[in-house]
Parts: C-alpha cells; structure tokens; sequence
C-alpha cells in the first residue's frame, strides 16, 4: 500500500499512513472513488470535489483537488476565485450550477429538492450526469469527514506545489 502510493503520487501521503490501520477499506475507497470518477468528465469531477471540500470545510481535499484544477484546467488566480466564490471565477453557468448543486448536497442533502434537479436539467445534465455528482460529492464526504476526524494534516508537498495566496484560498478550515 505505502509503495504503490508513493510511486503513484511521488510520495507517501498523510492519507495512505491514516488508512494503514484498515487497508480493506482504503482498498474499497479507491474502487469506489475510481468507478464515480469514470464516468465523469474530469473538469466536472474535480469542481464538484472541490465545492464539497469547501462545504466539508476539507482543507486537505480543497488543497489535493484544487491542485488538480490549477495543473489541469485554469490558472491559480481562478481557482482561487471557484474556492472562494464560484459564481464570479468566469465558469460557465452549467458548472456554477454544478458548483453550487455539489456544495448543497454535502452541507445539507436532506434539502435538495426537485427544483435543484430540476435546475440542473435546465443547464443540460442529464438524470444520469446529476446522479454522478450525487455521488462524487456522496464520496467525498466519506474521504473528507474520515481524513478530518482523524486529524490527518495536509502534505507539506502543497506549501511546495501550491502558492500562497492559492494554499490560503483552498484551507477551509479543517
């Protein structure tokens, strides 16, 4: 478990020395998070990740996936803006649905309702589309709350990877 995660990440993250204490489950995370993650598109993936860490107040997770839209999709100045208010960074109006849908879901899912859906499927997601970030966020939430009750601290390779003013912006608190 730590050598394959060091080789795939380049180093042994915080989160692989928590889930040594029960490498079933981490086994079945990672099934799990691959098959939500499949069948996304990965732009779609990561903004409703990073609005559930945000709602998870994950500062762990917030950094891990605003890396991966800062090295994949935007600039860091943007993806300071989507942590800090999405609804102003320049997304298109399908992923500020999303966006917004995603943080709903993790803070509080009992309060979606068929408008929320419903707005979505105005935006162009499909049934389908809407259940994937049902789930991503349903996984998230899973990640986040288990890496945060346990005190698992971010890497220190963020403070390397990450500048300032973007490690401040995707540190939620947690």
């Amino acid at each position: 478990m730590f050598d394959a995660d060091t080789k795939a990440m380049g180093y042994l993250p915080n989160y692989t020395r928590l889930f040594a204490h029960s490498p079933a489950v981490y086994l079945a995370w990672q099934q799990l998070n691959g098959a939500v993650k499949a069948e996304m598109e990965l732009r779609r993936y990561e903004l409703a990740t990073l609005a559930a860490a945000r709602a998870l107040k994950s500062s762990y997770c917030g950094l891990a996936h605003g890396k991966v839209l800062r090295d994949k999709f935007f600039d860091a100045p943007t993806v300071a803006a989507i942590a800090s208010e999405h609804g102003s960074a320049g997304l298109s109006a399908q992923e500020v649905a999303v966006v917004s849908f995603a943080g709903k879901v993790a803070v509080d899912a009992n309060s979606v309702t068929e408008a929320d859906i419903a707005d979505l499927r105005g935006h162009g997601l499909d049934d389908t589309e809407i259940f994937r970030v049902i789930l991503t966020v349903g996984a998230r939430c899973f990640f986040s709350t288990v890496l945060s009750a346990a005190g698992a601290e971010p890497d220190p390779q963020y403070t390397e990877s990450l500048d300032v003013d973007l490690r401040q912006a995707l540190s939620f608190g947690g």
